[in-house]
């Protein structure tokens, strides 16, 4: 009984150090399943944005912010938001499973940094498409895409809220406020994954949107060089939010969600 009473709070801080957990009951295919994983959501998350680049230099004429090239500034919004929404996020999301043997708190610190950089790419983004439309008397807000894109900014502006002050404010007072922040973890964790989604759905409808309006339906029926880019971005926005979906629901990531919620600090 003293041995039993010695070892569990022992075991328990260890346990809440670090997001380990379970990894003795991994085999030799589920890690190469693993690494597998995270390497492609690595390399498309990175790959997504300088797609976009590309795109932008190649057939949009790149990047500016003045009144006589309208259309270059709007070239920073597609390249802001795919870098905010796709990039930044999906990394930051994919930090509690890549950042496995880090201490929670270095976790939770790399984790608010990609959604601080996240959040100016959005904001300016935002801005850029705004000042566009009153440049050339467009409606704002006319479209499904732009009504996604808007319920996904403030989404993504209220988590930042919250979990800055739930998970990192919070551990001032790291006994008294450990039971809340249990609760929260799922309902964070929850809409989390609600907003990067409505994030890629925001780029997937916008990326649509622009191939029809720029190259008309008829032209880009035919699959012209830019369009088959932009279906390349779009296919790559896919294929990294199930990559990254399929790593937090699919490679352990609920039990690791389970360990951080019995043991927030």
């Amino acid at each position: 009984m003293m041995d039993n009473v010695i070892i569990r709070p022992t075991t328990l801080r260890q346990r809440s150090r670090s997001y380990e957990s379970d990894e003795h009951e991994r085999g030799a295919c589920e890690w190469c399943e693993y690494a597998l994983v995270i390497t492609l959501a690595t390399i498309l998350l990175i790959g997504v944005s300088a797609l976009t680049i590309f795109w932008v230099f190649y057939y949009r004429e790149g990047y500016a912010w003045a009144d006589d090239l309208p259309d270059k500034q709007f070239n920073l919004h597609p390249t802001l938001m795919v870098a905010g929404f796709i990039t930044f996020s999906g990394f930051s999301v994919l930090l509690y499973r890549i950042c496995r043997c880090f201490r929670r708190i270095y976790v939770k610190l790399l984790h608010a940094i990609f959604h601080a950089l996240a959040f100016p790419c959005i904001v300016i983004g935002f801005l850029a498409v705004l000042d566009y439309h009153n440049k050339k008397g467009i409606n704002n807000f006319y479209s499904l895409h732009s009504w996604i894109g808007f319920v996904a900014m403030g989404l993504f502006g209220l988590q930042y809220a919250v979990g800055f002050f739930s998970f990192l404010l919070l551990l001032i007072c790291n006994k008294g406020t450990a039971s809340f922040r249990a609760s929260l973890v799922p309902v964070h964790a929850a809409f989390g994954i609600l907003t990067f989604v409505l994030g890629v759905a925001a780029c997937l409808t916008g990326l649509t949107e622009k191939a029809i309006f720029t190259l008309g339906s008829d032209v880009y029926a035919t699959l012209p060089n830019e369009g088959i880019v932009i279906n390349a971005i779009g296919m790559s926005v896919v294929a990294v939010a199930i990559l990254v979906l399929y790593t937090v629901r699919g490679t352990g990531g609920y039990r690791l969600r389970k360990v951080a919620a019995q043991h927030p600090s």
